[in-house]
């Protein structure tokens, strides 16, 4: 019964496994290239060998126990390739742990995980398992069944999928798919030995008719299946060919990354916090620097407005300057190190953020080429949390190994946060790659420009003018980037006084306060979160990309305290990178009146300095009428012209105002009436947002509903103070408690639809829709009347984000 001599049977039997295993293989391969090392291919490979092995050596079995062989199988090899990647990851706990937990995280960490990814039980269980059953699948359905090409369908389904989750985030992979194209040709091309349909003649032993019939009809069948084929490659070919120089889809931008609370969207306002409460544990920090000398001198810093900056560090690392109070560096006499908890490169007038985009990363994060003119050293600390709360997770900058933390990663300000967040007694190791900016590049350095630094030199709407004009003053004199940053750091650091107990504050009014309010008010003082955020705001209105970084002075091993904490200014220069600047006094200088340097020049000149014009008489010389032209042609006369266009003007005014306000009151319908109680409950409050916002008085989304509510009180009694004698002002007329006392109530069911999702009523939402009117109509009746007038017709409502 044989089809020949063993060897030859073995040949032939050999090369479609061989295929399959390649197939899946490869898989490993497209997917590998979004990994750290080489680990994750090797797994696939051994998955793709071991699923296509169990059904060979099971072929002779029952099909139906052949899944469960090697299901069983596939638990074995998983389990043991979660312990060696926990292992090769330096993760504890036992194997069910690690089980149960890549079980639960498979999916998520591999969508969310920051590029390149790193082979841990929960990045490596979905493609293992997805690996395996492909290769189960692809080898039943092709060697038990013989169908060759079906079996090849789930592996080509599984290297789809690897591209698909690779996305752009790795070059193309034009050789792996060449090689995929290539083995399924060959698999297809060599004959396969099983119980599949090969045989003798199909029309053998039919009547000669027949069999000629059947022969037509198969030829029939395989010419149509060939015109076919060749019609959509031709139809397909060119649209598959102009996209293959499209960016992929990346899915991650499908999911939601870790997100942070308004702490550690906003750590500058907890600076002054920390300075109340100066010897708070915060840190204990271990430093060591691989491969630099024991022995090696200490930098000496440089003083404040002296040739580079007075850190002589780049963002997170260097020596810091000479002094006291918040300055880095002070009371030490040996080395400091910037230890950098995030970076706020956003800001609105109002509040400086982080804005970062988190990943999820392993121990190994992305690396990132260092500036041309820096030199770079690398910073080893050993750092373990005592008091420090939060999410955010410090280090010295710029993080390129984090080890006894699950971490997620910014890589566009190189923010660290723990999802987790931080607990006392957490302990881990950083390395980082701190790179320092060469001095003497930085006095001709440039800065750069466009859409790359748009976001660290917006500057927002409402600066004060006093603000602008110092800006100006210093810029006035100081042409190179250089020289400027030096000027505003040198202004603010000979007028203005540090001290821990300033109140915390860095919106536009604080600023002008801080810079230009009177001494004995308070004014001119402050602690490091109003220098860095004054000299961030001046630098990006004389054209310095800057941002504002909040962290901690670590001078060598040892406790970090609250009296640590401190903020300072970056500024991004060509070639150099991020260069921290330190405007803060020294402590023993006594600080010259801002008057002495900076005098506001009038906007108007003197009434005595205005020269007054000369008029001189002119002649106007009577209309004259042409011989040849008639007095009066007939037509609409101008008066008419006129009165018709002012009146066809008003009218469309008329129709858009119209217009606004149906769509205004169709807007609140549809918030407070349309949807679940839930939805109506956040409409409601909406309403009450937006009226505010048309009160002038906006509110920022990083406060919580009961702020909100306070300020939505605070402004209905200013707006009613200032109409006294009216019923919005005396509050004649009202049963009952006000709309300024049911504004809480309607905060309260805000938190309830928040945290309890689906158990508000549709009497509860009835009721927030009330509380809602009732407060808005009485803010618009304090209002003067002809804001009143706007109030229904201002656009903003409609193109306001819900």
């Amino acid at each position: 019964m044989g089809r020949g001599p063993p060897v030859v049977r073995v040949l032939r039997a050999v090369p479609l496994p061989l295929a399959l295993v390649a197939l899946v293989a490869l898989t490993g391969v497209v997917l590998g290239r979004v990994y750290a090392g080489g680990l994750l291919p090797r797994l696939v490979i051994g998955a793709a060998v071991g699923s296509v092995l169990v059904s060979v050596a099971a072929r002779r079995l029952p099909s139906w126990l052949v899944a469960p062989l090697s299901v069983a199988a596939m638990a074995g090899f998983t389990a043991w390739s979660l312990k060696l990647s926990a292992d090769a990851a330096g993760l504890s706990g036992s194997l069910a742990e690690v089980t149960a937990e890549a079980a639960r995280n498979g999916i998520p960490r591999l969508l969310t995980a920051m590029i390149p990814v790193e082979p841990t039980p929960d990045t490596v269980l979905v493609p293992l398992v997805a690996a395996w059953l492909a290769g189960l699948a692809a080898a039943e359905v092709a060697l038990r069944a013989g169908r060759v090409l079906l079996g090849f369908l789930p592996p080509a389904l599984l290297y789809a999928a690897a591209l698909y989750v690779v996305g752009p985030n790795a070059d193309p992979a034009i050789w792996p798919t060449v090689a995929f194209a290539a083995v399924a040709a060959v698999g297809l091309a060599v004959p396969s030995k099983g119980p599949g349909p090969s045989g003798p003649d199909p029309t053998a032993g039919l009547a000669p008719g027949v069999r000629a019939a059947v022969r037509v009809r198969l030829a029939t069948t395989t010419a149509a299946g060939l015109v076919v084929v060749v019609g959509l490659a031709a139809l397909l070919g060119p649209m598959v060919a102009g996209r293959v120089d499209d960016r992929p889809v990346d899915p991650r931008r499908y999911v939601e990354p870790p997100q942070v609370e308004s702490l550690d969207e906003n750590p500058l306002i907890r600076v002054s916090g920390w300075a109340l409460n100066p010897q708070q544990k915060l840190l204990d920090v271990t430093t060591r620097r691989p491969g630099a000398p024991a022995d090696a001198p200490d930098p000496v810093p440089a003083p404040a407005g002296s040739p580079g900056p007075t850190s002589g560090a780049s963002p997170g690392g260097g020596s810091a300057s000479p002094g006291g109070g918040d300055r880095p560096g002070s009371g030490d006499g040996g080395r400091s190190e910037r230890i950098r908890l995030a970076v706020l490169s956003d800001y609105d007038g109002v509040t400086w953020r982080v804005g970062a985009t988190y990943r999820n990363a392993g121990r190994i994060l992305p690396a990132a080429e260092p500036a041309p003119g820096a030199t770079v050293e690398t910073v080893q600390q050993e750092i373990t949390v005592a008091a420090l709360s939060g999410r955010l997770l410090p280090a010295v900058a710029t993080p390129r190994e984090v080890s006894g933390a699950r971490v997620a990663y910014d890589p566009q300000t190189g923010t660290l946060i723990r999802p987790e967040g931080l607990t006392p007694g957490l302990r881990y190791t950083v390395t980082s790659a701190a790179e320092r900016p060469d001095n003497n590049l930085l006095a001709t350095a440039d800065v750069p420009a466009g859409d790359e630094v748009a976001r660290v030199v917006r500057v927002a709407d409402g600066v004060p003018d006093p603000v602008r004009r110092l800006a100006g003053q210093l810029a006035e004199d100081n042409g190179a980037p250089y020289a400027r940053a030096a000027a505003i750091e040198q202004f603010l650091a000979e007028h203005y006084r540090m001290v821990a107990d300033a109140p915390s504050g860095h919106a536009y009014p604080n600023l002008n306060f801080f810079l230009f309010g009177p001494r004995n008010a308070g004014g001119q003082r402050g602690t490091s979160e109003q220098f860095a955020a004054a000299f961030a705001l001046l630098g990006r209105l004389t054209g310095l990309p800057t941002r504002v970084a909040v962290g901690f002075r670590a001078a060598g091993d040892g406790p970090v305290r609250a009296a640590d904490a401190y903020a300072w200014p970056e500024v991004l220069f060509s070639n150099l990178g991020w260069v921290p600047f330190d405007p803060l006094p020294r402590p023993d200088d006594e600080p010259r009146p801002v008057e002495e340097d900076f005098r506001p020049t009038p906007e108007d000149p003197p009434p005595s300095e205005v020269p007054e014009p000369t008029l001189e008489p002119t002649a106007t010389p009577p209309a004259q009428v042409a011989p040849d032209q008639p007095v009066d042609s007939g037509g609409l006369s101008t008066p008419v012209l006129v009165g018709g266009g002012v009146a066809g003007l008003l009218l469309v005014v008329g129709a858009a105002l119209a217009v606004l306000v149906a769509l205004r009151r169709a807007r609140s319908r549809a918030r407070l009436s349309t949807g679940d109680p839930g939805r109506r409950i956040a409409g409601a409050w909406r309403e009450l947002t937006d009226a505010l916002r048309l009160a002038g008085r906006p509110v920022g989304g990083d406060l919580a509903a009961t702020e909100v509510a306070e300020r939505a009180r605070a402004a209905l009694a200013e707006a009613r103070a200032g109409r006294p004698g009216s019923d919005a002002a005396t509050g004649a007329g009202r049963t009952g408690p006000g709309p300024e006392a049911t504004v809480d109530e309607l905060a309260i069911l805000l938190n309830q639809v928040a945290f309890a999702p689906g158990s508000a009523s549709d009497a509860q939402a009835d009721r927030a829709a009330t509380v809602a009117t009732d407060y808005v109509t009485a803010l618009r009746a304090a209002r003067p009347r002809w804001r009143r007038l706007l109030w229904s017709t201002h656009p903003g409502p409609l193109h306001w984000p819900n």
